[in-house]
Formats: C-alpha cells, sequence, structure tokens
C-alpha cells in the first residue's frame, strides 16, 4: 500500500483487551506502514464509529461483554456492506469460522496465529477494498463524461473524444498506489500522460523520469538503486537511486519493454514488496513510489514471446491506457498547429506566422508516422525559415515528401505502383487516376491537389473539367 492509500483506508480494532489492541496498532504500523488505525474497547460503540469515519477494514473480536462479535458482524455487513470484516478469535473452531463467513465476514483468523499472516489478510482487505472503490471511481468518470480537474491535461493539446475519455480514466486512477502502464507509439506524448497522472496523484513528492532503454543490467541497477560505499571499484560514495529520489512520489520509467531479463526481476521485487537492495548492500531498504511505466513495444507479444515476464507484465498493466497516434486523431491537427506556431515563434523570437488556409487541409493528408513530435519539428523547422508574412508552405510540402520516400538502398521498383500490374495503364488513364487520388487528398481543394502533385491549379482545373466532359 502507499502513503496516500494507507492514509485513505481506515482500521478499526475491536477488541475488550488493552493489551491486544496496542500490539496489533503498533505492529500494523511497523510492518505494513499502516497508520489510519481506531481502537475500540466497547462494541457498542462500534456502529457509532463506523458511520462517522472512513473505515474500510474491522478486526472483530468474538468473545466480548455487552455485545458479541458475532451478534455484530451482521449488522455491521448489513448496514456497512462495504466494509470487510475480519474475525478474530481466541479458538480454533471450524463451525464458528464457517458461522461468520456465512453471516458475511471477509477472513477469519485465530489470535493464536503467526502475526504476519493477520497482517497479510489484512492488507488483502484492503487491497479488495481499493480495487472495488477504484472500479467505482472509473465507472463513474468515464459514465459522466466530466473532469474534475481539466488543468492536469493542459500540456496535450486535443480535441478529441477519444482522448477525452483516456483523460477520465487516468483521472479516476490517478490516486492508486498501483502501476499504470501507458502504451502507444513514439512521439505520441506518453510523458505527458504521465506527468498529468502524477499530477492528480496527490503525492507529495516529485516525478522522477528513467529511460530504461540500453541499460545494462548493472547500469540499471545502479540507476534506480544506487549503490553503498566501496560497493564496486571507484564506488568512493553513496549513491542514492531513482527509486528514493522519487520516494513519495512518482518514479516513471519511459521504453519498459527494453527491459532485460534480469533487471525485471529486481523491478518486480520493489512492486511486489517495495523494497530493493542497493548495489552492495546487505540489508534491503522501504520506499513508496508510484510507477509508471511507457513503451511503444507490444508488451504481450514480447510477453507470449517469452522476452518479457509474465508476472511482471500483468503487474504493470493494472491500470493502462493507449494513447492513439495523431492519424487516428487528425481533427487535432489545426490545433496542433496553432499551438505549435505559437511555441516556435516564442521560443525563436518572431513574430506569429499567419499559415496559409490549405496547411492544415496539407497537414491532415499525412500519416505523421512520428505523430506528435514530428508535427512540432515541421513547424519549428518552418517558423525557423519564414520570413514572410505568410508561412510557405514548402518546408512541409518537403517534409512530407521525405516521409514518403522509401528507405534508402530499396529497389526503384519495388515502389512503383504499376509494378506488377498485368495492364499498365495509358499516360491519360495514370494522369486521371493521379488527379482524381489528389483531389480525394486535399478533401476537393484544387489549390492544394495542385501542390500536391507539382502542377498549377489552372492546369489542374482545365484536366478537371476535361475528365467531365
Amino acid at each position: 500500500m502507499s502513503e496516500g492509500s494507507a492514509a485513505a483506508f481506515g482500521i478499526l480494532l475491536v477488541d475488550d483487551e488493552p493489551a491486544w489492541l496496542r500490539s496489533m496498532s503498533l505492529a500494523l504500523e511497523r510492518s505494513a506502514g499502516l497508520r489510519h488505525v481506531v481502537t475500540c474497547q466497547d462494541p457498542r460503540k462500534v456502529m457509532e464509529i463506523l458511520a462517522g469515519d472512513d473505515i474500510a477494514v474491522v478486526l472483530l473480536d468474538l468473545t466480548m461483554p455487552h455485545l458479541s462479535g458475532e451478534d455484530l458482524l451482521p449488522r455491521i455487513t448489513t448496514e456497512h456492506p462495504d466494509v470487510a470484516v475480519i474475525v478474530v478469535s481466541g479458538l480454533n473452531q471450524v463451525e464458528t469460522a464457517v458461522r461468520c463467513m456465512r453471516l458475511g465476514a471477509f477472513d477469519y483468523h485465530v489470535k493464536t496465529e503467526e502475526e504476519d499472516r493477520l497482517i497479510a489478510g489484512v492488507l488483502r482487505a484492503l487491497r479488495m477494498q481499493e480495487l472495488q472503490r477504484e472500479n467505482v471511481e472509473v465507472a463513474t468518470r468515464l459514465l459522466s463524461g466530466e473532469l474534475r480537474h481539466p488543468e492536469a491535461f493542459e500540456g496535450i493539446v486535443t480535441q478529441d473524444s477519444t482522448m477525452r475519455t483516456l483523460f477520465a480514466y487516468v483521472e479516476a486512477v490517478a490516486r492508486s498506489p498501483q502501476p499504470l502502464l501507458v502504451t502507444g507509439e513514439s512521439g505520441v506524448g506518453k510523458e505527458l500522460v504521465a506527468r498529468a497522472a502524477h499530477r492528480l496523484s496527490g503525492c507529495a513528492g516529485k516525478l522522477v523520469a528513467v529511460n530504461v532503454a540500453g541499460l545494462d543490467d548493472a547500469v540499471f541497477a545502479d540507476t534506480l538503486f544506487g549503490h553503498v560505499r566501496g560497493a564496486f571499484t571507484g564506488a568512493d560514495q553513496p549513491r542514492r537511486g531513482m527509486v528514493e529520489e522519487a520516494e513519495n512520489g512518482t518514479l516513471f520509467l519511459d521504453e519498459i519493454g527494453d527491459l532485460s531479463i534480469p533487471s525485471q526481476v529486481k523491478l518486480l521485487r520493489f512492486l511486489q514488496e517495495g523494497e530493493f537492495f542497493p548495489l552492495g548492500a546487505d540489508r534491503p531498504r522501504k520506499v513508496r513510489a508510484r510507477v509508471i511505466a511507457a513503451t511503444h513495444q507490444d508488451l504481450a507479444a514480447k510477453e507470449q514471446a517469452g522476452a518479457f515476464r509474465r508476472d511482471l507484465y500483468y503487474r504493470l498493466r493494472t491500470h493502462r491506457v493507449r494513447v492513439p497516434p495523431l492519424r487516428e486523431r487528425k481533427d487535432d491537427i489545426p490545433l496542433l498547429l496553432e499551438h505549435f506556431l505559437e511555441e516556435a515563434a516564442r521560443s525563436l523570437g518572431k513574430k506569429r506566422p499567419t499559415p496559409p488556409r490549405q496547411l492544415a487541409q496539407l497537414l491532415q493528408t499525412h500519416d505523421f508516422p512520428g505523430n506528435v513530435r514530428e508535427l512540432r519539428a515541421m513547424v519549428f523547422d518552418a517558423v525557423s525559415l519564414h520570413k514572410d508574412r505568410v508561412l510557405s508552405m514548402d518546408a512541409f510540402l518537403e517534409a512530407i515528401g521525405r516521409a514518403g520516400e522509401p528507405p534508402p538502398g530499396e529497389a526503384a521498383s519495388d515502389r512503383n505502383p504499376f509494378a506488377g500490374a498485368e495492364r499498365l495503364p495509358t499516360f491519360d488513364e495514370a494522369l486521371e487516376l493521379l488527379v482524381r487520388e489528389a483531389m480525394t487528398r486535399a478533401g476537393g481543394n484544387q489549390t492544394l491537389a495542385a501542390r500536391l502533385i507539382g502542377i498549377s491549379q489552372p492546369a489542374l482545373s482545365k484536366r478537371l473539367k476535361a475528365y467531365r466532359r
């Protein structure tokens, strides 16, 4: 459980033995970091406490004066069905345990059991409560479609409905201590989504970003977990790792799909236990940090191929979002164009140029394999070359042309649209097909279509009139 989760979920201990209440309160705080613990010696006050405090789990003794736990149990489960009740008895009786489970108890433990088993049971109950609340929150946000904190996403320029749904989901799971997996092609803005999730998380710590691509096992361990003095040759001073830097905050691991199997094992231990070993250390350290991972790779396919651990994959994808590529939200291109024009002019110290009316249409004909990052680079390049009041389209046409070129060394016949055709079209037929395709891509705009195929607008207009005869 994270610090935020521990604060959000209250635990009520009900027992007439003060010594047990004290020892269990200390054990929950010491072993599990659970500090929101309420104790009650009088079972007659339990319903009043539940009505006034945010209690998620009740540890209920069965044998108490005035009101037995077995009589109190059905009242709690009926009036507070969202509260998990763990029965704690001094007797190991199967019949009593079965009866309590039928009355709605979440679990049954004997006081003489090892303390760790009872604490593990409390953590299981808290995890269930956490998932239930998250499911309700996600369903509510997605159905309403409203954002409570739209300012968290101000760095993402969009009017796309899919992106709005993504925002609602991120807002709903932002406070969860469980990992969030952000997938999508390179350049779609995965780190912006991670930053928005951190901003909404309420975490007191900072967001620490680490790109794990290309890190071998030793470098990964040192980067994430640090080292103690003398851990290896040259380690004259201890070094804090990124995990400790992100304490009580968010650790953003970019390109998680490139992580080696040995490094995956180390990361899995941290996710499961909340602890790690700095290089050269013989004792583990505990740190609470929410993990957000991002990748452009298909982790499911890598897991099937044995290149990514199944247990880590399912651990990371507790919450997951896919950021759609720019070609799936082309209505955002005019907005992004205006945004990047402002940003480029400000960054380059120039007056914002006026884009031609056909520019947005031209850009919408391009698939943008580099996504938003590619569009931004195009705009910055064009603005850096800009001299007149109206922005020239030449830089964009050149960039789009280069993007459509085949890789170096590819044979010309491989990219010839007529290669392998059973019958070659005549010159006039081929030209008509080219003109009609240009008009389709330009959305019927003759000026833009003429630019796409490198002829003048009057020449294109003359061709179109001839085709209508």
